[in-house]
């Protein structure tokens, strides 16, 4: 996205939803949502990082995490990452399995993408792949993004995805 004009905004789905800054680095919590959100999709790359390589990435002023509650409870969140060039990348976005699927995603995505802008972007953009929700791409572009390029990569993956914590299963509980 290369202006804050092509940004096309979902409304606040309902009343006793909120998006926070989390303005204190915290391994832990961000920890819990990037499994909580990515367990289902395979994401692997931070699992093995401990908590003084997630402090070090998180302690820096170009580091960013919003988070998604429906009346008070964690739902999702996005992180953001101001790159050289003045560039806003969305280094993570989702939402927990039991919000899926309740016009959440677009919101909290919208509030990403506007903070962005708010950081001075010169370009906000998105790498997402089929190791991402089925309802990533369209509501990335239902945002307003564009695709700018493809790539085929393969990579091994386990025989189950690593869910949130080991033995927690699937599918998740209706939504709420």
């Amino acid at each position: 996205m290369l202006s804050p004009d092509q940004l096309l905004a979902a409304p606040c789905p309902r009343a006793e939803v909120r998006i926070e800054r989390a303005d204190i680095p915290s391994p832990e919590l961000s920890r819990f949502l990037y499994t909580a959100v990515g367990g289902q999709w395979y994401w692997t790359d931070r699992l093995g990082w401990d908590y003084a390589r997630w402090l070090a990435y998180l302690d820096r002023p170009v580091v960013e995490t919003l988070i998604l509650y429906v009346a008070g409870t964690p739902a999702g969140y996005v992180e953001l990452e101001v790159q050289g060039d003045d560039n806003v990348e969305v280094a993570y976005f989702g939402l927990l399995p039991r919000f899926v699927g309740q016009r959440l995603g677009g919101y909290l995505l919208s509030a990403g993408v506007r903070r962005g802008w708010e950081q001075g972007a010169r370009r906000v953009w998105v790498h997402t792949c089929t190791l991402d929700g089925p309802n990533a791409l369209a509501n990335y572009r239902a945002r307003g993004f564009r695709v700018y390029d493809q790539m085929t990569d393969w990579a091994m993956l386990p025989a189950a995805t690593p869910g949130p914590w080991p033995g927690a299963g699937f599918p998740p509980p209706p939504p709420v």
